[in-house]
């Protein structure tokens, strides 16, 4: 982590002097992009440094300026706390100037600067948080929710096995609205497909010991023990559920799992594990081009939080070319009004609740025989086009709908 940390602050870049300052297009002369994320938590794999690279690989395959004038890239660690999150971003909105907040990470976070960035007219690249809430009821007109949701990845993990026969299952979630969100959206697809809650425990953010919520799993007779939180929090989860003897007898399953999960846990634990994801290195070649590149950096392969990064980073800037000026509203109008095509997103659209539609997958994690090689580890088993794996907006409860 010194190491990394230690590329990126030499990484905290300026591109070159513009060729021609554009007067009255751009505010203060520069285009600023603040990535603000968990550095050093329980996110920090899957967010943290790998996020800040994946901004800066953007910019500066975008060519470091845009109309003329430079692009930079400020980040810090807001802990997972909103507080924090709000004071860092203040700051850099009256100081520093920035244009844009990129990551977010905790859905407490992204909530909480998802009504500063519509105060202050700045616009919200959110690839980290998960909540349904940042496009529903509490939607603007700024905030582009680029990655996923609790809604697309209950869709995925939570129907298909209820619909495999996986009918009886209880939640252990992390005691904060990512997690609350993840448990009420997977239950919604869970009754649909005729399966039932027999129980649900809520941990504090973060934990290192769950074994008072295994057992209670344990004793509930559930088909499915699943665990609604993420990073650290997932990885400990489902080590300690193998300890205690949980699996094979009960099927343990991530609601939010990312590749460096898998890594962390190994594919001995977590074969055969089905999950909901945005983007796997391995998908094509565009994927896996990409992917070595960050790789090289990083040294690990990208979460589909580091992948959705830099496709909401590209977009940005091309709609900042496109609309001639960095004002909030009408680089918004032109994101909404250009299709996303990239390594990560084929054909996807910005809604006008913020959403970001693009396809979802579902994997299988493979077993140690399947796998060929290190990060080797999953299988498609199936791809869920957007239309299907988010929220229809004929179900939003976002009140932008309403002014249409």
């Amino acid at each position: 982590m010194r190491r990394i940390l230690a590329v990126l602050f030499a990484f905290a870049w300026v591109a070159s002097a513009p060729e021609a300052f554009a007067q009255g297009k751009v505010s203060d002369g520069v285009v600023k992009l603040g990535v603000i994320t968990d550095m050093s938590g329980p996110y920090a794999d899957n967010n943290g440094p790998g996020s800040v690279y994946a901004a800066r690989m953007a910019v500066e395959d975008f060519g470091g300026k845009v109309l003329g004038v430079p692009v930079e890239l400020v980040f810090a660690d807001h802990q997972n706390k909103p507080d924090i999150a709000l004071n860092i971003a203040r700051q850099w909105i009256d100081g520093g100037k920035v244009d844009a907040f990129v990551d977010l990470a905790a859905s407490s976070v992204g909530l909480a600067l998802g009504h500063l960035a519509a105060e202050r007219n700045r616009i919200i690249l959110n690839s980290g948080s998960s909540t349904t809430r940042i496009t529903n009821e509490e939607c603007n007109t700024v905030t582009a929710h680029w990655t996923y949701d609790t809604y697309a990845l209950s869709n995925g993990t939570a129907a298909t096995l209820t619909r495999r026969g996986a009918k009886k299952w209880f939640f252990i979630t992390a005691d904060y609205v990512f997690g609350q969100s993840l448990e009420q959206d997977a239950t919604k697809f869970i009754i649909a497909n005729g399966g039932t809650v027999v129980g649900s425990v809520r941990h504090p953010f973060p934990s290192s010991d769950f074994s008072s919520f295994l057992l209670q799993a344990q004793n509930s007779g559930a088909d499915v023990v699943a665990l609604a939180n993420s990073g650290a929090d997932f990885v400990n989860s489902v080590k300690q559920a193998a300890e205690f003897g949980l699996t094979p007898k009960q099927q343990v399953t991530g609601l939010l799992v990312y590749i460096n999960d898998i890594h962390a846990i190994g594919l001995k634990a977590a074969q055969g594990m089905l999950i909901t994801d945005g983007f796997y290195w391995d998908r094509n070649d565009e994927t896996r081009a990409w992917s070595k590149r960050f790789f090289e950096q990083i040294k690990h392969m990208p979460t589909m939080n580091h992948a959705g990064i830099y496709s909401a980073v590209m977009h940005y800037l091309k709609a900042v070319q496109a609309a001639g000026t960095d004002e909030a509203q009408a680089v918004m109008a032109q994101m909404r009004a250009m299709p996303v095509n990239d390594m990560f997103a084929t054909n996807g659209h910005l809604r006008i609740d913020g959403r970001m539609v693009h396809d979802m997958y579902l994997f299988q994690v493979k077993s140690p025989e399947e796998s060929k090689g290190p990060w080797d580890y999953y299988k498609l088993v199936e791809t869920i086009p957007g239309d299907k794996a988010f929220q229809p907006l004929e179900l939003s409860r976002c009140p932008l709908l309403k002014k249409e």
